[in-house]
């Protein structure tokens, strides 16, 4: 079927708006960042009251029984809520980007290293969205839209690919199976990485209070973005696997092995046996904190390497590595 290019432009001008939307929320996101520490320590004092006469015996909050008047909401929260607002929007104006490009050319969307990167984008910044329904770390979605938007302004520039149809190799239904689920596992590892860096900020502040004394008390408890890095791993780590899985399957089948070392082939393997070890090292050996952080944040290297360099730098089998 003929590539429809009114589809194609539209998605063009989906992907090119959330971009800008995204820039705007990761500014409102930075000001509640910088300047919302004072609201987020009142909060917690209000929790830490709350829970405090509940143990004492005092009136429980979920009774119904307010312990004191509503806490009012500063001018960098209200700022922070509008970025999160503008979050969501831009993540739909993402998917209808997707979208409208899969109906522009009647397959899949993520057949070139362009849809790709928009597919892969997007999944963290749902994840990211899923992230705040669980936990209160709003003010730090401006270190999760920085990397985004850097690897969305790379896409949308260096690897822009005009509509087409796929090359024959491609032409198969394990396009959907493999690359979806290649889509999904780096995507979400995005996350953990982003909060297993700023773990280690934040458990060096803890170690010792004169490292990163402005910086290391307005992100949340070490234990809070620990069990954020580790819960998205779990969730990413078997999606990904079968990812590769299914990959050394088509590859069989399209060129007549299971596994050819080709880079991107090699790198996503690398990946996989990092984010392994920190899955078996928390599992067997107790390895948490500090040393867990620092694996994932390799695993979140190797998965930003492969998702870009490794396809502009080098070539392969992979369509992906020619653009």
């Amino acid at each position: 079927m003929p590539i429809n290019e009114t589809l194609s432009q539209y998605s063009d001008y989906s992907y090119t708006t959330a971009t800008a939307i995204y820039v705007l929320a990761l500014m409102f996101a930075l000001i509640e960042q910088g300047f919302g520490a004072k609201g987020r320590m009142a909060a917690e004092r209000s929790k830490q009251k709350a829970r405090e006469l509940v143990g004492a015996g005092g009136p429980s909050v979920t009774a119904g029984t307010q312990v004191e008047p509503p806490r009012e909401i500063g001018r960098p929260e209200r700022i922070g809520r509008m970025g999160a607002a503008l979050l969501v929007l831009a993540a739909l104006l993402h998917l209808a980007a997707i979208v409208l490009r899969g109906f522009a050319v009647h397959r899949a969307p993520w057949g070139n290293m362009y849809e790709y990167g928009m597919a892969t984008t997007f999944i963290a910044v749902l994840t990211w969205i899923v992230i705040l329904r669980k936990f209160p770390v709003r003010h730090l979605t401006g270190f999760l839209l920085t990397p985004v938007v850097i690897l969305m302004f790379i896409n949308g520039t260096m690897l822009y690919t005009t509509a087409a149809p796929v090359q024959p190799a491609l032409q198969s239904y394990w396009l959907i199976i493999h690359v979806s689920a290649a889509i999904i596992g780096s995507g979400v590892f995005l996350v953990p990485g982003v909060a297993s860096v700023l773990y280690l900020f934040r458990a060096a502040h803890d170690d010792n209070p004169a490292k990163f004394p402005k910086f290391g008390p307005k992100l949340p408890t070490a234990d809070v973005l620990d069990r954020i890095a580790y819960r998205t791993t779990i969730f990413a780590f078997p999606v990904f696997t079968f990812g590769v899985l299914c990959g050394a399957v088509w590859a069989e089948a399209a060129w007549g092995r299971f596994w050819g070392w080709d880079p991107k082939e090699t790198v996503a393997f690398v990946a996989w046996v990092i984010y392994a070890a920190y899955l078996h090292s928390r599992a067997t050996a107790g390895w948490r904190g500090k040393r867990a952080a620092i694996i994932n944040v390799v695993g979140f290297s190797a998965t930003v390497f492969n998702l870009f360099f490794v396809n502009l730098v080098t070539s392969g089998l992979h369509s992906y590595a020619g653009g």
